[in-house]
């Protein structure tokens, strides 16, 4: 018999109940798990109307802050440590593999493809000049030849290239030579603040926070049989290794900046990659 007068429980248990037909077995195990946490959620915090009201601005202003070069979203889970913990949950630690860290919120897709040795920084980048070099290899210690390396970078004034009108800099596609290096110039890394002018930046300075992140090259490398690694290197010393806003540090993706013979900051990182879980099943 349907329930009209419904209790904090009952409620609870009908919405629940109303969702046991889904036809798809994962949205169903999500649906229910939302549901359940949110409304317990609901029940420890009890808001007043409200309080509940101005959660649905925030939400609201969040995603009418999102646009085809910022997502606010992101940015609300990288700085709620839910990017880091969706990352720790699938792509754990394992061997010697490079470990990884949040794509954040201004990764471009289809950048332009440069050769090995180019500088992604254009003329009159802020920042000081900084060669990278490395490799690319599988769990046996294999080279990885033709594996396609992602990079950008903030400038040294803090700011990507999507966050200004002088197109694109600062980011560019190698691909691993045969003997699965790579190497290539750029700008040294700076601490910078994410983008805090909209709801997530009211948010963090609401709850005490600043938003601040050390500074860092990301990388998101491809290769065929591995699995997509999508890490960041930062800069040993930097003030923020231990307050990072998105929670994204780890003591092995932290690299020493030096300069060298020619005055330049220079630094070697070899990538490690896992292999598909799909190759590993079929090995």
């Amino acid at each position: 018999m349907p329930i009209r007068n419904f209790d904090e429980q009952t409620l609870t248990a009908e919405v629940l109940r109303r969702l046991e037909a889904t036809p798809d077995p994962r949205l169903k195990e999500v649906m229910t798990s939302f549901v359940k946490h949110l409304h317990a959620f609901v029940r420890e915090v009890r808001p007043t109307p409200e309080e509940w009201f101005a959660g649905i601005r925030f939400l609201t202003e969040t995603g009418h802050w999102c646009d085809d070069k910022r997502q606010e979203y992101i940015l609300m889970s990288d700085t709620l440590g839910v990017s880091m913990l969706v990352d720790f949950i699938n792509y754990g630690k394992t061997g010697n593999a490079t470990e990884s860290t949040v794509l954040g919120p201004f990764f471009v897709e289809g950048a332009p493809e440069m050769a090995l040795g180019a500088n992604i920084a254009k003329p009159g980048t802020p920042g000081e000049p900084c060669v990278v070099r490395g490799s690319v290899a599988g769990l046996d210690g294999k080279p990885i030849a033709g594996a396609l390396l992602d990079v950008w970078e903030a400038g040294g004034d803090g700011f990507y290239d999507v966050q200004k009108a002088e197109g694109t800099n600062l980011r560019a596609r190698f691909r691993s030579d045969r003997d699965g290096r790579f190497w290539f110039r750029c700008v040294k890394p700076q601490s910078y603040p994410v983008p805090h002018d909209g709801p997530v930046g009211r948010m963090l300075v609401a709850t005490g926070r600043h938003p601040m992140r050390p500074g860092h090259l990301h990388f998101k490398i491809a290769a065929p049989g591995c699995d997509t690694l999508v890490t960041h290197l930062f800069v040993r010393g930097d003030e923020y290794l231990d307050s990072d806003a998105v929670f994204g540090v780890k003591d092995s993706l932290v690299v020493d900046f030096a300069k060298n013979a020619s005055g330049e900051y220079e630094i070697r990182y070899d990538f490690v990659l896992k292999r598909a879980a799909r190759a590993a099943r079929a090995a």
